[in-house]
């Protein structure tokens, strides 16, 4: 984690990409809608200091009210303001039954696509598919647990076996910090999870997706903590050393160099790639670091809400162009670490994660 506190990586929060003309100008309305609870509470609070505290006085108040909506909207970051339509298209969403992978599919619903939602419990996926089915365009429901592959090649040869033409797919699902746990191939759970079965499942897509020779996108999303990963491919179940905190960050790293390999073997192809950096959203994520009260009502002061959260992963779906960093934050281009743009490391984790998932016997 040590690589999180350098100068480079300040820099970067300080001054973020998106800043820009259009983040004064556009997406307000946007933003208003999703700030309800945190100015409320963030107004308030200037209020009652003016009013038992301090001397009253309108003018200031109305000025410690507009930092107030600055500030918030610098951390709400950057917003898709493109209203693309994607009918006929059809787009699979792993872990899309809460959080960031929800509010996705709903506005890609609100734009006519046809949304499948990859969830690994199907009773949670189908209450949000009756939510969503509100929306617009058509939602379903498939099984996916990646953390067992058994369950991902299920998943891919129904796909196949339904000829469903696949347009988009978007890794979305992860895990973040938990105790050491394993998965069901007996892999460490964040690295099992977040990179090597969505690193399967993406592969075992690839065949029909290139099939139908249509302009495609695949969307992973990583994070900001990649900028405090390193990669050692001998070492992915160091369970006498594990560091919780660490791994994630590997793990996020593995999915930016997972796309960087990805994009360079789709070279010719009409398929883009694309990491994704959320930022920093209040999210179900957090459930292993904090207490559920804090998870609850003070995080969400300091977070971006979940389709705050959505924002870049929409951008990326509907409008963004594949870029050599092979990394997207706030609507952006973002900049990647370099160790994330690292080929040699990339093509070693390629060739190890599919010896891992059993790749090749796949392909035999």
């Amino acid at each position: 984690m040590g690589g999180l506190v350098n100068p480079l990586v300040i820099s970067r929060v300080l001054y973020p990409n998106w800043l820009s003309i259009s983040f004064l100008t556009k997406g307000w309305a946007f933003f208003f809608s999703q700030e309800h609870y945190n100015l409320f509470f963030f107004s308030t609070t200037a209020l009652l200091i003016k009013l038992f505290i301090t001397n009253f006085s309108l003018s200031s108040l109305l000025i410690e009210v507009v930092c107030i909506i600055a500030v918030r909207r610098y951390l709400a970051g950057g917003i898709c303001n493109n209203t693309k339509r994607l009918h006929n298209q059809t787009i699979i969403i792993t872990g899309s039954n809460i959080g960031i992978g929800k509010e996705t599919a709903r506005e890609l619903l609100r734009r006519g696509a046809h949304v499948i939602l990859a969830c690994r419990t199907l009773a949670k996926a189908e209450d949000a598919r009756r939510e969503l089915c509100r929306e617009g365009g058509k939602v379903e429901v498939r099984q996916l647990d990646l953390s067992n592959l058994k369950s991902i090649r299920e998943f891919a040869a129904g796909i196949e076996k339904d000829g469903v033409q696949v347009h988009m797919l978007i890794n979305n699902a992860g895990v973040m910090m938990c105790p050491y746990n394993e998965t069901t191939d007996g892999f460490e759970m964040q690295m099992g999870t977040n990179h090597l079965g969505h690193f399967l499942l993406t592969n075992l897509l690839l065949p029909s997706i290139k099939k139908h020779k249509q302009p495609a996108r695949i969307i992973n999303l990583t994070s900001f903590a990649h900028l405090g990963g390193a990669i050692d491919v001998d070492n992915f179940n160091d369970k006498d050393n594990y560091d919780q905190a660490q791994v994630y960050c590997n793990s996020k790293l593995a999915n930016v160099l997972f796309t960087r390999e990805l994009a360079n073997q789709l070279k010719g192809t009409n398929i883009q790639v694309f990491s994704v950096h959320p930022g920093v959203v209040h999210s179900n994520l957090s459930r292993h670091l904090v207490n559920s009260f804090i998870i609850n009502y003070v995080m969400p002061l300091f977070q971006k809400t979940t389709m705050q959260g959505a924002q870049t992963t929409i951008y990326c779906a509907t409008e963004a162009t594949q870029n050599q960093e092979m990394y997207f934050s706030d609507c952006s281009v973002g900049w990647a670490a370099p160790q994330a743009k690292d080929d040699t490391v990339a093509q070693q984790l390629w060739k190890h994660s599919s010896k891992l998932v059993g790749l090749a016997t796949d392909s035999n």
